[in-house]
């Protein structure tokens, strides 16, 4: 069972996991102040965001596999606010889906770090 969980939740370096787990963390934060303001916050919606904002760089990684293999290494030149706009729209769907994206991030996680050995003994 070990294993299991070194090839899927410690498959992603530490920088990467705790660069993604900051924003989302953000996020969860912002959502959590917002439903507190309009009077809805739970328990349970706050475990949810916190839920989303730990499996947010798992749903992040699968969403940068998918661009990286779409456009390679090509470079564009966009508007800066285009671009941050960009980044922005994809932040909050991947965040908002994590919990149905990040799975698909872990198995692929397990499947790569099994086929590599990477944490075998």
């Amino acid at each position: 069972m070990n294993k299991i969980i070194k090839k899927t939740f410690g498959g992603l370096s530490m920088s990467y996991y705790l660069r993604h787990l900051f924003f989302g963390a953000i996020m969860a934060v912002f959502f959590i102040y917002m439903f507190y303001n309009l009077g809805r916050a739970s328990i349970l919606v706050a475990l949810v965001f916190v839920a989303n904002a730990l499996i947010y760089p798992y749903s992040r990684f699968v969403y940068e596999s998918i661009v990286d293999f779409i456009f390679g290494n090509n470079v564009f030149f966009v508007n800066a606010l285009f671009l941050l706009a960009t980044k922005i729209i994809t932040m909050l769907i991947c965040f908002g889906f994590a919990m149905f994206i990040a799975p698909i991030g872990l198995i692929y996680l397990y499947y790569y770090h099994s086929k590599n050995k990477t944490f075998d003994e």
